[in-house]
């Protein structure tokens, strides 16, 4: 083999190794890529995962928000609606008392009141001897009151009444002067058994209670259109 030949030869070889390095070359780089495009798509294919899962519990929280917002306001518009009726019964029960009050100033027809109120009084306490106590300006009427009751007492039960005396030095309060807070009677009478152990308080206010809370229902379907029970019939 002459040099020429040798030559050719090495030239070829070296031709075959270079062509043999490109081809692994680019199978390198192309492999290279492909690795590089899939981790690629998994990181942004897990950025998107982030962005969505972010996104979903930033939503959660304005929903969550939301419903807490209207709950809230829902809340306070009932707060509202109730205070509005409790205003109104109140106011209710303010007129109820000023007329009571007015009534009283009345003479006649609230010594007749006082007698009745009286009468109730005995015969609940069913005691031989009873203290009667009222509003320090009712003193004079209700001394009337007392004989009017005995004898109503007598013909209602057919019995002499309780042996009565008017308590002159405790004193129910007097009529409300408009002062928020204070305490105030509109009328009536406090019967007690003479030991002080029983007590029946029949005041009209006690009596305003009563009639407010069986008429309640009615009340508050005169006043806010809710369907009221049958009432049974207040007994004095």
């Amino acid at each position: 083999m002459n040099e020429t030949e040798v030559e050719r030869q090495i030239d070829q070889m070296v031709k075959f190794i270079k062509q043999e390095a490109d081809e692994k070359a680019n199978e390198i780089a192309v492999s290279a890529e492909e690795e590089f495009n899939i981790e690629k798509l998994q990181l942004l294919e897990a950025e998107k995962a982030k962005i969505r899962k972010d996104y979903e519990r930033r939503e959660g929280q304005i929903d969550v928000k939301k419903k807490i917002e209207y709950s809230k306001q829902l809340n306070e518009s009932r707060l509202k609606v109730l205070q509005a009726r409790e205003n109104a019964v109140h106011e209710l029960i303010n007129d109820a008392q000023q007329g009571l009050t007015s009534f009283s100033k009345d003479q006649q027809k609230y010594k007749t009141l006082l007698a009745d109120l009286l009468v109730q009084a005995f015969a609940k306490l069913s005691e031989p001897s009873v203290i009667v106590k009222v509003r320090d300006a009712d003193q004079g009427l209700a001394k009337d009151a007392l004989e009017a009751a005995r004898s109503k007492f007598k013909d209602a039960f057919g019995k002499d009444g309780p042996d009565a005396s008017l308590d002159t030095k405790s004193f129910l309060p007097a009529a409300s002067s408009g002062k928020e807070g204070e305490d105030s009677c509109c009328g009536g009478v406090v019967v007690s058994s003479a030991d002080g152990k029983i007590v029946c308080a029949n005041t009209l206010d006690e009596r305003l209670k009563i009639a407010y809370a069986q008429n309640l229902p009615m009340i508050r379907g005169e006043f806010f259109g809710v369907e009221a029970p049958v009432r049974a019939e207040m007994h004095l």
